[in-house]
């Protein structure tokens, strides 16, 4: 898996497309992380609350439904960007130029379709569900508090949304490679091997460890 630190920048337009993606996916996965920590909350809130008052937190499964989306969607396509998806860098990482652009041009514009046809198969399960002449705009609702299920069923349609122009721009990077034959293309993850990401690894551990001697010291 290619890390951040490998998908190349410059001052080309492509680039700057890129950065300003990434900038929104940052924070798509922000919110993914914030709903982790969320329901960490609200399991300590219900499970003290059974213990202690003997009154658990009301509709407790029906806040985890509506954060699944949230966990499960928001940060995929940072995940893409970054390269951080599970993928066969052991066969990808034996070619070279040409060849292997021709195979990232082949498994994205794959992978564009798979998602073009999820946004518009979630997007229809969220039509289904939203109504503005319904109470709350919902046709459907959560088993226990009754909560609307449409702003769940709308972060998916969002989300792969957000991955479809990711895909379409990483597409646009490796065609712009392949006619180019450039030795380090821009705004895709560069495959690493194996010394190179031990030594990313390192170097992230490095900066840690100085600092937080610094703080110590300070």
């Amino acid at each position: 898996m290619a890390g951040s630190s490998l998908v190349l920048s410059d001052d080309s337009t492509l680039s700057k497309i890129d950065r300003r993606l990434y900038a929104v996916e940052k924070q798509l996965a922000l919110l993914s992380g914030l709903a982790v920590f969320s329901l960490m909350l609200l399991a300590v809130w219900s499970v003290g609350g059974r213990n202690i008052f003997n009154q658990p937190l009301p509709g407790y499964v029906d806040w985890i439904e509506q954060a699944m989306p949230l966990i499960a969607f928001m940060g995929v396509s940072f995940t893409q960007r970054d390269g951080g998806h599970i993928r066969m860098d052991i066969l990808v990482g034996a070619l070279k130029g040409r060849p292997l652009y021709i195979a990232e041009i082949i498994t994205t514009l794959a992978m564009l379709v798979l998602m073009l046809l999820l946004v518009w198969g979630t997007w229809s399960h969220f039509s289904r569900s939203f109504d503005f002449a319904m109470p709350m705009w919902s046709r459907d609702s959560s088993m226990d508090i009754s909560l609307p299920l449409w702003p769940a069923k709308l972060l998916a349609p969002v989300a792969f949304g957000v991955l479809v122009l990711r895909l379409v721009l990483q597409l646009v990077a490796y065609v712009r490679a392949f006619i180019r034959n450039d030795d380090t293309p821009i705004a895709v993850p560069l495959v690493a091997d194996a010394a190179t990401q031990a030594a990313m690894e390192a170097e992230q551990l490095t900066g840690h460890d100085d600092t937080s001697a610094e703080k110590d010291q300070n």
